[in-house]
C-alpha cells in the first residue's frame, strides 16, 4: 500500500492514523460515536497520498473504517455491559432493523459513486455538525420511546445511514434515545449495542461488494484493506478509558470541539466536490 512512498512521508503517515486509531476509541468510549466520525476523514487522505483512485478511495475508506471500529465498539459494548449500563430491551427490539437497515446500505454503497458517497457524507455531517454544536442534552420530545413501527424505523435508517458513512450509529442512536427521556449516559451507552451490529456485517458487505473491483490498495479484502486495519488494537486500547470518563465527567466541551472538526471535514469533502 505505501511501497512508493518515502521513508519520512510513511513515518508521517504512520503516526497520523495511530493518532487517528487512539483517537477514535476514546471517542467511541465517551461519546458513543464508534470513531468513524474522525478514522473516516484521516482514511480518506492516507488512501488519497497512497495513491488509490479517486473512484474506488471512498468505498475503501468507508469499508476500512467499519474494520477498525468493529473491535472498538465491542470493547466498549464488554465495558457499558459490565456497569450494568445498556438497556438491552432496546438492543434487542432494534437489532433485526438496523441489521436490515446496514444490509440496504451496503447494497447502495456498491452501486454508488464515490461523488455520491462524499455527498452523503456532507449532508449527514452537517447535521451531525448542528446536533454537536446546538443540541442539549435535556432537549426532550417525549418521556417514552417512539411505538412501533416508529422506533424500528429509526432503527432502519439509523443502519443504512451509518453504513453509507461508515460510522457506528450511536450518532444517530444517542439523540434518539435522549430525545425520548432517557438518561444520556443509558443512550451512549446502549448505542454500543448497536454498532457491533452495524460494524460487523458492514465488513462482510464492504468485502462482497468490492471482491475483484480493481484499482484496490494492497492487503484489501474488497473495500477493507488489512494495513490500515492493524490501527485498530490502538483504538480498543483507548475506548476503556473514554468509558471511563464518560462516568464523571460533562463533555460540552469535547462536543463542541467535535463539531467544528466534523464541519472541517464537511468543508473538505465539499471542496473535493465543486473544485
Amino acid at each position: 500500500m505505501f511501497g512508493e512512498m518515502s521513508p519520512e512521508t510513511l513515518a508521517g503517515l504512520l503516526l497520523l492514523l495511530a493518532a487517528a486509531g487512539l483517537l477514535a476509541g476514546f471517542l467511541s468510549g465517551l461519546l458513543g460515536i464508534g470513531g468513524g466520525g474522525v478514522l473516516v476523514p484521516v482514511l480518506y487522505e492516507v488512501f488519497g497520498a497512497a495513491g488509490v483512485p479517486e473512484d474506488v478511495r471512498m468505498h475503501v475508506t468507508l469499508g476500512t473504517t467499519l474494520g477498525v471500529i468493529a473491535p472498538t465498539v465491542l470493547r466498549s459494548f464488554v465495558a457499558f455491559r459490565a456497569r450494568g449500563s445498556i438497556d438491552m430491551d432496546v438492543v434487542r427490539r432494534l437489532g433485526p432493523w438496523v441489521f436490515l437497515g446496514v444490509t440496504l446500505g451496503v447494497l447502495i454503497a456498491g452501486s454508488a459513486s464515490s461523488v455520491a458517497l462524499r455527498w452523503v457524507w456532507v449532508v449527514f455531517g452537517t447535521c451531525l455538525t448542528i446536533k454537536m454544536a446546538l443540541g442539549r442534552d435535556d432537549w426532550q420530545i417525549s418521556d417514552t420511546l417512539p411505538r412501533p413501527p416508529w422506533l424500528e424505523a429509526g432503527g432502519f435508517l439509523i443502519g443504512v445511514i451509518s453504513t453509507l458513512m461508515g460510522i457506528g450509529g450511536a450518532t444517530f442512536m444517542v439523540p434518539l434515545m435522549t430525545l425520548h427521556g432517557r438518561p444520556l449516559l443509558q443512550a451512549v451507552a446502549t448505542a454500543t449495542g448497536i454498532g457491533p451490529i452495524i460494524a460487523i456485517p458492514g465488513i462482510i458487505g464492504y468485502v462482497i461488494s468490492g471482491w475483484g473491483v480493481p484499482g484496490l490498495p494492497p492487503l484489501s479484502l474488497g473495500y477493507v484493506n488489512l494495513g490500515a486495519c492493524l490501527i485498530a488494537p490502538l483504538a480498543v486500547f483507548a475506548a476503556p478509558y473514554g468509558v471511563r470518563m464518560a462516568h464523571g465527567i460533562s463533555k460540552r466541551a469535547l462536543e463542541l470541539a467535535f463539531a467544528a472538526f466534523i464541519a472541517c471535514v464537511v468543508a473538505r469533502f465539499l471542496w473535493t466536490l465543486l473544485a
